[in-house]
């Protein structure tokens, strides 16, 4: 265990606290502006330490980027399983976890767009934020799987991505102010009435094809 050796009204912290404080005062930055204003220094002046504390567990401001945007598919998959938990059935469960990751978005724009934008140019070499990103999905995809909505795996992929794409580019049109609130209604309704069409929609189509394998 040790403390920080910082100039007098610096905080001190106990080994590993420091990590997680500075992941908190990212998370701050974030929340009131946007990725372009969250660099290791200025999270480190939020978290009261020196400016080269952060050092001691980043080793670069990519590196605290994919620990915050780690922290975000966690945060989504806790939705995620938190929604589904509350449903009375697994298409219902499938789409109120449609709802969650809008809902999401809308309340952490700037967190939602370091997550899936270009901030992080080599995710790859983030192997805690490529496990939790793929947890996400699979989340997402094993929620499709229980919605049965065809026979076999042949199609799960395809749903998967299917469901992903309606609710991301739903969000990402809120976000982004090109879809206005005004002319179809809260992010959460919106995201109600397309998640439950598009869970009929695949319902309907499986019922057609007597639960035929192979969508595309």
């Amino acid at each position: 265990m040790f403390t920080l050796s910082t100039p007098s009204g610096e905080r001190s912290y106990h080994h590993g606290d420091l990590r997680q404080a500075l992941i908190s005062s990212a998370l701050e930055i974030l929340s009131e502006g946007s990725v372009a204003g969250l660099s290791l220094r200025a999270a480190a002046r939020r978290a009261k330490v020196s400016a080269m504390a952060p050092y001691r567990h980043f080793a670069d401001k990519e590196a605290l980027l994919a620990a915050v945007a780690e922290y975000g598919f966690r945060e989504l998959t806790a939705r995620f399983t938190a929604a589904a938990a509350a449903a009375p059935d697994p298409r219902a469960a499938l789409a109120a976890l449609g709802v969650a990751y809008v809902v999401f978005a809308r309340e952490e724009p700037s967190l939602f767009k370091l997550m899936f934008g270009p901030a992080i140019e080599t995710k790859s070499a983030h192997p805690a934020l490529d496990e939790a990103g793929r947890a996400c999905f699979d989340a997402l995809r094993r929620a499709v799987e229980a919605a049965e909505f065809f026979d076999g795996d042949a199609d799960l992929q395809s749903v998967s991505l299917a469901c992903w794409s309606l609710v991301h580019g739903l969000a990402s049109l809120i976000i982004d102010g090109r879809l206005m609130a005004e002319d179809a209604g809260s992010a959460e309704a919106i995201a109600t009435r397309l998640t439950r069409l598009m869970s009929d929609a695949f319902a309907a189509l499986g019922e057609t094809r007597g639960k035929a394998p192979a969508l595309i």
